[in-house]
C-alpha cells in the first residue's frame, strides 16, 4: 500500500454509560447505550469503509460499545485495547495514532470525551459539506462519531492536516 493513498479514521465516542457506584474506568453502558452502540455500528458500516484496525480504550464502557458496534461491520478489524486512550488529550491521541503501522489504511478509535471531540476539532483543517456545522451544533454526544481523512503516513498526522468527511450522532 502506498502512503500517498488517503487514510480514514472514525473517531468514535463510547455510547451512553450508567453511573453505578464503581470506579469511572469500570462504568458499564446504560440501557440507552446498549441501544445506541449497534446503531452507530450500522452507520459505520454504511460508510462502506473497510476498517483495518480498531484502537479501543480499556474502559468498560468503550469495550462494551465496541463489542456491540463491531457486529454490524462487514469485516471485523483487528482490535487493540489501549489503556492510553482513557483520559487522553487530543495531543496524546495524536501521538498514539502516530504509532499506527503504515499497512493500516482505515482505523476506528473508540474513546472518550473531551479527547475525541477535541481530536476531531484539532485534526480537521477543512470539512466537507455541513459536517463541521453539524458537529459544532450537536457537540459530541455519546455514540457519536466523526469520519476524517488525511494523506500521508501515520507519522505525519498532526493538527490541521485532516478533512472532516462526515459526522453522525444518535437522535436525542
Amino acid at each position: 500500500m502506498s502512503v500517498a493513498e488517503p487514510r480514514r479514521i472514525a473517531l468514535f465516542r463510547h455510547a451512553k454509560a450508567d453511573w453505578p457506584p464503581v470506579a469511572d474506568h469500570e462504568r458499564p453502558l446504560s440501557e440507552r447505550g446498549r441501544q445506541d452502540a449497534p446503531a452507530a455500528g450500522r452507520k459505520l458500516a454504511d460508510t462502506g469503509i473497510p476498517f483495518d484496525m480498531a484502537l479501543c480504550s480499556t474502559a468498560t464502557r468503550t469495550r462494551e460499545t465496541w463489542k456491540l458496534a463491531v457486529h454490524a461491520l462487514p469485516q471485523r478489524p483487528k482490535t487493540v485495547y489501549e489503556e492510553r486512550i482513557y483520559e487522553a488529550s487530543p495531543g496524546e491521541l495524536i501521538t498514539l495514532l502516530n504509532e499506527t503501522p503504515d499497512d493500516v489504511r482505515n482505523l476506528i478509535l473508540v474513546g472518550h470525551n473531551p479527547g475525541i471531540h477535541g481530536l476531531a476539532e484539532v485534526l480537521c483543517g477543512s470539512a466537507e459539506g455541513d459536517a463541521r456545522e453539524r458537529m459544532n451544533r450537536r457537540g459530541f454526544p455519546a455514540a457519536a462519531f466523526a469520519l476524517v481523512s488525511f494523506d500521508g503516513s501515520w507519522k505525519t498526522l498532526e493538527p490541521g492536516v485532516a478533512t472532516l468527511l462526515d459526522y453522525w450522532a444518535p437522535s436525542e
